[in-house]
C-alpha cells in the first residue's frame, strides 16, 4: 500500500461511515486517525447522538468480529475476559472465552462498573493479549476498543482510574448536529431505513483487519521535520506548566500525538506532518489527560479551553 492507496482506503471508510453517521464529520475524521494509528478511542456525548452506531458501522465496514459490553455496576472482570472452566469428563481446564476476544469491542458506558472491573481492560488494552491462569492468550492484532461514556449523569457512575484513561490514545466528544442534519437523520427514518440496522446489515465492506494494518505499517515513513517535533514536545510539555493544571499530559501522550499526526497527514495523501496537524488532533488527544486544579474546577474551566490557551503560548515553527 502507498500513500495513493492510503489516502483512497480512508476515503471509502469516510463516506462509509458517512451513510449512517450524519453530522459527525469531524469525529469520523478522529476515530480514523486513531484507529490507523493503532489505540483506542473514548467517546463522549449525551445519550442518542450515535456513539453504538458509529462503533457496529465501523465493524461492518471492516468486515470484522464484533463484540459489545453493557457495563453495569454488578459487571464482573470475568464476565469481559472469559474464565477456564474444568471439564470432568477430560478432567481439564478449558477457557471459555469472554467478549473480549474479538477485533471491535464497543464498551458501552464503561464508567457504570467499578474500578476493579474497568481494571479488566488494562491489559488488552496496552498489550492485546489476555492473561488467565497460567496461560498468555492473544488478541486479534487490529484489537481495538471503543468506550462511551455521558457525560450529564453521574449517579451509579465510577470515574475511570487514571491509569486506564491514559490507555486511550483520543477522547472524541460527540456533539448535536445541525438543523440539516437532523433533518436527514428524520428522513431516513421517515422512509423506513432504520440506520442501526443498516450499519449491521446494508453497509457493504470496504476493507479487511489485513488492509488496516497494512496501512498502519505505512506510517512509519510519514517524515516529521525536526522543528515541528518539537513544537509536538512543547504542546505535551506546556500542559505541565500552565498554571490552571494540576497534571499535565505523559510522555505516552506525546507518543500518541505523534502516532495521530502521523495518521491525519497520511490521510490526506501527504508523507509529511505539518503543525495544523499537530493542532487539528491535539484536543484530542491531550483532553482526558489533564487534571485541572481545584481553583480552575470551581470556575467552570474545561481542558478544552484550557489547552487553547496553553497552546497559544508555543510558538509554531514557520
Amino acid at each position: 500500500m502507498d500513500l495513493e492507496r492510503f489516502h483512497e482506503h480512508a476515503l471509502a471508510l469516510k463516506n462509509g461511515l458517512r451513510q449512517v453517521c450524519f453530522g459527525q464529520d469531524d469525529v469520523i475524521e478522529q476515530l480514523l486517525a486513531t484507529v490507523y494509528a493503532g489505540g483506542h478511542v473514548l467517546l463522549e456525548g449525551v445519550p442518542g447522538l450515535g456513539k453504538t452506531l458509529l462503533a457496529k458501522s465501523l465493524a461492518s465496514l471492516f468486515d470484522a468480529d464484533f463484540q459489545r459490553i453493557q457495563f453495569t455496576p454488578d459487571l464482573m472482570p470475568a464476565d469481559i475476559l472469559g474464565t477456564e472452566v474444568f471439564h470432568l469428563a477430560s478432567q481439564t481446564f478449558r477457557l471459555r472465552k469472554g467478549p473480549v476476544f474479538t477485533t471491535i469491542l464497543l464498551a458501552d458506558e464503561i464508567n457504570r462498573s467499578p474500578p476493579k472491573t474497568q481494571a479488566g481492560l488494562l491489559e488488552a488494552m496496552e498489550e492485546r493479549s489476555i492473561s488467565l491462569g497460567a496461560e498468555t492468550h492473544p488478541l486479534p492484532p487490529l484489537f481495538t476498543v471503543l468506550a462511551t461514556q455521558n457525560p450529564i449523569e453521574y449517579e451509579g457512575t465510577y470515574p475511570l482510574p487514571e491509569a486506564q484513561v491514559d490507555r486511550f490514545m483520543s477522547k472524541i466528544l460527540l456533539n448535536y448536529p445541525s438543523l440539516d442534519e437532523e433533518l436527514l437523520i428524520l428522513q431516513s427514518y421517515d422512509r423506513g431505513h432504520d440506520l442501526h440496522r443498516a450499519a449491521q446489515f446494508e453497509l457493504k465492506p470496504v476493507t479487511t483487519p489485513d488492509e488496516v494494518l497494512a496501512a498502519r505499517r505505512l506510517l512509519v515513513g510519514v517524515r516529521i521535520a525536526p522543528e515541528v517535533l518539537k513544537y509536538l514536545s512543547e504542546v505535551v510539555r506546556a500542559t505541565r506548566t500552565f498554571p490552571q493544571v494540576q497534571v499535565g499530559a505523559s510522555p505516552r501522550a506525546g507518543v500518541h500525538l505523534l502516532l495521530m499526526t502521523k495518521a491525519r497527514a497520511a490521510m490526506e495523501g501527504r508523507d509529511f506532518v505539518t503543525p495544523d496537524d499537530v493542532k487539528a488532533v491535539a484536543p484530542a488527544v491531550l483532553r482526558h489527560r489533564l487534571i485541572l486544579t481545584p481553583e480552575a474546577q470551581v470556575a467552570a474551566e474545561t481542558p478544552d479551553r484550557v489547552l487553547v490557551r496553553s497552546m497559544a503560548q508555543v510558538e509554531v515553527p514557520r
